[in-house]
C-alpha cells in the first residue's frame, strides 16, 4: 500500500530495480525545475505552466541513483532535438562499424530500442547490419518507413512481448534506458526477443563524470535513473546479460556496455560422469564379501554420492568424527552412521573416504591405525585414488 508521502505527491519510496527502500532523506532537492526537457511553453500556455520539485533519491540496497518523482509522460518516445553533428556522426559510424565485425554481424538482424526517425538506425544499416527498430511515436515511425527503414510502431512493455522479426542477433539501446520506469521489464523484453548468444550495446550518460564534476544542472525529469558504471552494470547483470565490455565515451559523457545474452550452463556431462564414477565405485566394492566396505565422511558431499551411486545396500555404516550425526541415518539413504571406534567393534575390509578437504588428514590417521587389515580409497574429484 502506498504511503501519504507517495499519495499526496506521486512520489515513490522504493528503488524501481531491486525494491529496496530508499535511504531516509534524499540525496538532493530542487525546487521549480522544469516539468520536462521536452517541454516548451508558448504565449498561449504560459499561465500554465508551473515548475515542479525533483528528488535525488539513493536505493539503500543496489545503490542505484534516481529520481523519485513519476516519468514525464512522453518517456517512451524517443526524441533527439536536433541532427547529430558530424563529428558525433563520425563517432558513431566507427563505433557501429567495429561493433559489427567484431560480433560478426554483417548481414545479420540488429534491433534499436526506440529508434526515434532513425538517425542511428540508418547508420548502424550503412555498416553492414540488417537493421530494425522499434518506436512509440507514431510520426516518428510514419517517418522512418518513408525513408526506406523497417521500423515497428510500439514499446517493450514487458518480459514475453515477442516482435515480428525476432529473433534478433544482436540489439543497441542508446541513452534511453534511463528515461524507463520498469528496467527490469524492458530489459527482460528485450532479452526474450534475442537468439542465443545475442550481443547488444547499451548506453546511458556517466553519472560518474557527473559526480566527479559536480555538475548540478544535470538533473532533469526526463532522467529518472543516474548510472554508474557499477550500478549499470548490475542492472544488465541482474536481467541476463554478461557485461563483455564497459568504457566511457563521448568525452566522458556516456557509459558505454557491450553486453552477452547469457545462456544456461552446459551440465550435460554431468551425467555421464556420474555413471562413471558409479561404475567405478561398485567395482572398487565387489571385491570384497557383502558390506564389508564402509565409508567415512556424512557431509554433504558424501550424502550426495551414496545417494547418486546407489551404495545403499553395499556399505556397511559411515564413519563421521561429529557427535551429533553419530547415532542417525544418512538421509535418503539410511545408512547407520557410527564414531570412528566402530572400525574397532565391528571391522570391515575396506573404507572409502569422502571427507572433502579433511580427507587426507583422515587418511594419516587410517594408516596408522589400519592399513595393515583395511584397503583405503580417497574419492578426489569424483574419482578413487588408492592411499
Amino acid at each position: 500500500m502506498k504511503n501519504a508521502h507517495e499519495n499526496l505527491l506521486g512520489l515513490i519510496s522504493n528503488c524501481r530495480v531491486c525494491g529496496n527502500v530508499f535511504f531516509a532523506e534524499p540525496l538532493l532537492r530542487f525546487k521549480n525545475m522544469p516539468k520536462a526537457a521536452q517541454h516548451m511553453p508558448d504565449e498561449a500556455s504560459l499561465a500554465n505552466d508551473k515548475g515542479v520539485d525533483l528528488e535525488v533519491c539513493q536505493c539503500s540496497g543496489c545503490g542505484l541513483v534516481q529520481l523519485s518523482n513519476k516519468p514525464v509522460p512522453y518517456y517512451r518516445e524517443v526524441i533527439r532535438a536536433a541532427a547529430f553533428s558530424e563529428e558525433m556522426k563520425a563517432f558513431r559510424i566507427e563505433q557501429f562499424t567495429d561493433f559489427v565485425n567484431k560480433y560478426s554481424l554483417r548481414g545479420n538482424k540488429v534491433l534499436e530500442i526506440g529508434c526515434g526517425k532513425g538517425e542511428y538506425l540508418s547508420l548502424m544499416q550503412q555498416c553492414g547490419a540488417d537493421s530494425y527498430g522499434i518506436e512509440y511515436a507514431e510520426e516518428s515511425v510514419t517517418y522512418c518507413i518513408r525513408s526506406g527503414l523497417k521500423v515497428t510502431q510500439g514499446f517493450i512493455e514487458k518480459d514475453g512481448s515477442i516482435l515480428p522479426d525476432a529473433p534478433f542477433a544482436a540489439f543497441f539501446i542508446l541513452n534511453f534506458l534511463e528515461h524507463l520506469p520498469d528496467l527490469n521489464s524492458i530489459l527482460r523484453g528485450i532479452y526474450d526477443n534475442l537468439s542465443v548468444n545475442a550481443v547488444g550495446l547499451v548506453e546511458v550518460p556517466n553519472f560518474d563524470m557527473i559526480l566527479k564534476n559536480k555538475l548540478f544542472s544535470e538533473f532533469i525529469g526526463d532522467h529518472l535513473f543516474y548510472f554508474t558504471r557499477e550500478t549499470l552494470e548490475s542492472i544488465l547483470n541482474r536481467n541476463g546479460f554478461e557485461v563483455l565490455e564497459c568504457k566511457v565515451v563521448w568525452h566522458d559523457y556516456i557509459i558505454s556496455a557491450v553486453v552477452k545474452k547469457r545462456s544456461p550452463l552446459d551440465l550435460s556431462s554431468f551425467a555421464g560422469l556420474q555413471l562413471q564414477f558409479k561404475e567405478e565405485l561398485q567395482g572398487f566394492i565387489s571385491q570384497f564379501g557383502e558390506k564389508r566396505v564402509a565409508v567415512w565422511g556424512a557431509g554433504h558431499q558424501a550424502l550426495a554420492i551414496l545417494a547418486l551411486t546407489d551404495l545403499a545396500e553395499k556399505v556397511r555404516y559411515v564413519v563421521d568424527s561429529a557427535p551429533f550425526k553419530q547415532g542417525k541415518l544418512t538421509p535418503a539413504t539410511h545408512i547407520p552412521i557410527f564414531s570412528p571406534d566402530v572400525l574397532n567393534s565391528d571391522p570391515v575390509d575396506a573404507v572409502i573416504i569422502m571427507a572433502a578437504s579433511y580427507s587426507e588428514e583422515v587418511a594419516n590417521i587410517l594408516r596408522q591405525d589400519f592399513s595393515k587389515r583395511m584397503s583405503l580409497m580417497i574419492v578426489k574429484d569424483f574419482g578413487l585414488v588408492c592411499v
